[in-house]
């Protein structure tokens, strides 16, 4: 089973290339007309409550180099906590290729220290103008923005389409968010394409701009951002264990 730090053997669901369909058959007409069904019948309560679409950049924690564009589709579970399905592109064909929670800096000063390493901080990404929901006047969003900058993220990619993958292979993948320092600045021609493609202007005279007078955080912890201080990153393997016998709790 191939680790979050490794290329999976050749199949054919893997590939040289981010944009190859994965494998299967067309979808038949009767398959169709059962989903538009269902559509009409079906309340689909949790994914109605996604109500907003942010498009950012992510880096793989075990590699920083590795770096991706990612949509969120965000629901709100409460004031404090956002749930995230990530796709890697806004189209109708996009996969799902990871998940991530987001909680305020309240919630997370309440986390063991060893489960905020996992975690990474928003303050850089909102303020220089690359988290931005698309389509929205920066008037109307900042003030979401600026609640998003006090902000922590923990997400989980399963779905390594970067690497050719045309199913999700292997174990999954922790991400971080762009930092001001390297290996955590976003390659500037990832964001030129973003920029373009979904109109957004996130260049020193744009976003970052808007966002300048934004109030920063009084103090980020230093256990979100691990590989900043550390200059180690986490990387997950999936090893064979015995099974439990007996149920650990009543």
């Amino acid at each position: 089973m191939s680790s979050s730090d490794q290329n999976p053997a050749p199949t054919p669901a893997s590939g040289t290339g981010g944009t190859a369909p994965p494998p299967g058959r067309p979808t038949t007409v009767s398959s169709q007309a059962i989903d538009m069904g269902a559509q009409v019948m079906q309340p689909l309560k949790p994914v109605r409550q996604m109500k907003q679409h942010a498009c950012s950049f992510a880096l793989y924690a075990h590699d920083m180099h590795r770096q991706i564009e990612v949509h969120h589709f965000v629901s709100r579970l409460n004031q404090d906590v956002l749930q995230c399905a990530v796709y890697d592109s806004d189209k109708p064909s996009a996969r799902l290729i990871g998940v991530e929670y987001i909680v305020s800096d309240a919630i997370f000063e309440t986390l063991p220290p060893e489960e905020q390493r996992l975690w990474h901080s928003h303050a850089y990404e909102v303020k220089a103008g690359l988290w931005t929901d698309v389509g929205v006047p920066e008037m109307l969003q900042s003030s979401e923005m600026a609640r998003m900058a006090k902000t922590y993220g923990k997400f989980w990619c399963t779905w390594q389409v970067d690497r050719g993958d045309r199913l999700p292979l292997g174990a999954p993948a922790l991400m971080m968010s762009p930092q001001a320092v390297e290996p955590g600045r976003v390659r500037p021609e990832l964001v030129r394409d973003r920029d373009q493609r979904c109109k957004v202007d996130s260049s020193a005279c744009g976003l970052k701009a808007e966002r300048v007078e934004m109030e920063e955080p009084e103090w980020i912890n230093p256990n979100a951002d691990y590989w900043r201080l550390h200059g180690k990153g986490f990387a997950v393997d999936v090893t064979a264990t015995e099974m439990k016998q007996h149920a650990p709790f009543p």
